[in-house]
């Protein structure tokens, strides 16, 4: 038997002997339209009813409409010391809009423009004020400072935000660009992913900055479409052919590959793309490495049966970054009280003054309030004046009016009498005469003529006007007190916050006991040295900490341990239990146990190598789902405070809200030859310091053993060894990571 279904515009026959799944395929290579039909996701079909020897069957016609999209938003930043000073003098942001306006198929928009010098900090905070908004550009196009003179600065300054590199963007810039001149050579373009705002480093030339965007820019709304999160599937329905014809690209390899053929056929699958290149099409997976099932071993499984190598696939520093920014929760928002306890905390909304400040018109010294004016008809200032009133600090006392020729004493903060134009230093005056019993002043002589109105006076909302914006959403409230301070000031009482998460950490291991255990250690024991050290870490970060104890090394016990910790925890830090051995339960348990995701089990870094990052899935106290954090850092103690700084701090910054996340990194000397690790980043333990020429510099903390602690006594910063050479030599600059405070050898002299 057939079933009619009826939907608005779309009659459908459905004849039994045709597969559901044959249907479903059909679907889902629709390309998206304005249908109205919920179950099929909104293709545009016509159906039209055949008939055959034996009933009706379907026949489906699919419309290839394009989708409706607006326009793509892009951003310009120039950055240069000179147009800065004279924006007149920019021609870059012309010469793009007419890339984008000529060539840019009419998907475009280049409305929102920013000049910056060249200041890392600037440039960063243009970019992110973008990528970071509610509603972030899709493009940020940057020209300038992408050269070698010292003043160049913006690969440094855009690399540090960048949550996914764009090399092959790069290479296609460059090998454009090398076609025209081999000085293109000389350029240090920069380009990648942050947030969901794509980022290009253009040259400051506009000759240059055109050629660089005319290169990539019919690449520019499928990358710029995939970074805000589009449907990888849909974006690709018809491959790349299709992508290339849409795209107005010619497939350029096509001849090449056609030169240097094999007998045998290639497929490189690109899953990352979803686009398939070559000239056969051989077997590839249809699931990525963490779709698959569980990559752990299964404890119930034995010695036996366990791994010798790792299953998880070693990654990068940059990508395991990548995967944390991707997979940390977005911050909540609450509502807060103005109080101390607000320290730390990131703005979610904008904050507006409630009051003027000042709320009346207040004296700026201490000195004698008068009625100045510029009107020849209105005497001077200069001569003999009576005191008529004292005006001090003190709230809600009615002050009488002040007339011409008169003068009342005041006091700094005081508010002025009514009439009152300007405030007198009492500098400028000299008593003449006191009251008969010697208590008060009579009258005074002032010694200028000079005095102006509004002279000594803050006016109304001179130093906030009520209404205005004091702070913008994303403002942090600093410990120096200036954030607090405003806030106070202007009569706010209340503030939207991002919540800053509650982390818990635990240990793992029979042979971990508490390190506050008096008793002599056993063969075997070990005191706990990560969970205090972790702690401190935490809290030092500024974040709650709960000490979760030690587990032990069954998995029952582990498992309930976590799932307790989840409960009121949103960030749950394990040390030990990560590696090979038979003992090691934690990604197990996290896998089999919690329904777990593991993100990334192993890092090619030293020390940290198997760090693992996971979250949980798991129902809040009102029902809602959410995803809870697990970081598996190594049991050794220097392993797991380096990861934690590497890794878990940006994960807290963005759960925070905190941006831009991470450690901030600067480039520092080092004071001795450092041998490097070829294979793995190394992040060796330093101690940078200011020196009187005004560089920093960084000496090393000695022995670097994964298992040293010590190498982190008096550690400041981590330095990050080159994997491109066996050592840096003395001299030589490096990039740091700054942990704590810089010390200095420049004294302070203070008298006390």
């Amino acid at each position: 038997p057939t079933t009619r279904v009826h939907a608005p515009e779309i009659p459908y026959m459905f004849d039994c002997r045709y597969c559901i799944i044959r249907l479903v395929r059909l679907f889902a290579n629709a390309r998206y339209s304005s249908c109205h039909h919920p179950f099929l996701l909104s293709p545009r079909i016509s159906a039209a009813n055949t008939l055959s020897k034996t009933g009706p069957l379907v026949s489906l016609r699919l419309h290839s409409a394009a989708t409706t999209m607006s326009k793509l938003r892009a951003g310009i930043i120039i950055i240069s010391e000179t147009a800065t000073k004279d924006p007149s003098s920019d021609r870059g942001i012309p010469v793009i809009r007419e890339v984008f306006a000529n060539k840019g198929g009419d998907q475009w928009t280049a409305d929102d423009t920013s000049i910056v010098p060249d200041n890392v900090l600037e440039i960063q905070r243009a970019v992110t004020k973008w990528t970071d908004a509610s509603e972030p550009l899709n493009l940020i196009i940057t020209s300038g400072g992408t050269g070698f003179a010292e003043k160049d600065v913006t690969p440094e300054a855009v690399t540090p935000l960048l949550h996914k590199n764009a090399a092959g963007l790069v290479h296609t810039m460059l090998a454009a660009s090398l076609t025209i001149t081999p000085f293109a050579a000389m350029a240090r373009p920069v380009a990648g992913v942050r947030n969901k705002t794509l980022i290009l480093t253009l040259p400051g030339s506009p000759k240059g900055a055109k050629e660089n965007l005319e290169a990539v820019l019919k690449l520019l709304p499928h990358a710029c479409q995939q970074a805000a999160g589009a449907d990888s599937r849909t974006l690709h329905v018809g491959g790349v052919k299709k992508l290339e014809s849409d795209a107005g690209i010619a497939a350029s390899s096509q001849a090449n590959a056609a030169k240097h053929h094999h007998p045998h056929s290639h497929s490189h699958n690109h899953s990352h793309h979803g686009h398939g290149h070559g000239h056969h099409h051989g077997p590839r997976a249809h699931t990525e490495p963490e779709d698959r099932p569980a990559l752990s071993n299964d404890p119930r499984a034995g010695p036996t049966r366990r791994y010798r190598e790792s299953p998880y696939p070693m990654l990068s520093v940059d990508d395991a970054l990548a995967k944390i920014a991707e997979h940390t929760p977005a911050p909540k928002t609450i509502q807060t009280p103005v109080t101390e306890f607000i320290v730390g905390a990131v703005l979610a909304k904008d904050v507006v003054a409630a009051e003027s400040v000042p709320a009346f018109r207040a004296s700026m010294v201490d000195g004698y309030a008068i009625v100045a004016s510029d009107h020849p008809m209105v005497p001077g200032t200069k001569g003999l004046f009576p005191v008529v009133g004292i005006s001090h600090a003190e709230a809600g006392k009615d002050i009488p009016k002040l007339e011409i020729g008169e003068v009342m004493r005041i006091t700094t903060g005081a508010p002025l009498p009514p009439g009152a134009t300007a405030v007198v230093m009492v500098e400028d005056t000299v008593l003449r005469q006191m009251t008969d019993d010697g208590k008060e002043e009579a009258e005074i002589e002032i010694l200028t003529d000079a005095i102006k109105p509004g002279e000594n006076v803050r006016e109304i909302g001179s130093d906030v006007q009520a209404g205005s914006k004091i702070l913008p959403a994303g403002s942090a409230i600093t410990s120096i007190g200036g954030e607090f301070g405003l806030l106070a000031s202007v009569g706010v009482h209340n503030i939207s916050i991002y919540s800053r998460p509650r982390i818990g950490v635990l240990s793992t291991g029979d042979e971990i006991i508490p390190h506050t255990t008096t008793d002599p250690l056993k063969i075997g024991q070990v005191r706990d040295t990560n969970r205090p050290t972790l702690l401190a870490a935490i809290r030092g970060q500024g974040f709650e900490a709960i000490d979760l104890g030690i587990a032990s090394d069954t998995p029952g016990a582990l498992e309930a341990t976590l799932r307790s910790a989840l409960r009121s925890c949103g960030v749950v830090i394990t040390s030990g239990g990560v590696s090979m051995g038979e003992l090691d339960l934690l990604k197990p348990t996290i896998e089999r146990q919690l329904n777990g995701k593991i993100h990334f089990g192993r890092v090619s870094m030293k020390p940290g190598k198997p760090t693992t990052f996971a979250t949980i899935p798991f129902k809040s106290n009102t029902g809602e789902d959410e995803r809870k954090v697990i970081f598996s850092l190594p049991g050794n103690p220097a392993s797991a405070i380096v990861t934690f700084h590497l890794f878990v701090l940006p994960s807290l910054h963005k759960l925070s809200g905190i941006s831009p996340v991470g450690l901030p990194k600067v480039k520092v000397i080092a004071t001795a030859d450092m041998k490097c690790d070829t294979q793995r980043s190394e992040y060796h333990r330093v101690i940078v310091t200011a020196k009187v020429d005004g560089q920093l510099y960084a000496t090393s903390t000695g022995v670097q053993r994964s298992s040293a602690i010590g190498s982190f006594k008096g550690a400041n910063a981590l330095l990050c060894l080159p994997t491109d050479r066996p050592v840096v030599k003395k001299g030589e600059k490096v990039d740091a990571l700054l942990m704590g405070r810089i010390g200095s050898e420049v004294g302070v002299k203070a008298e006390l």
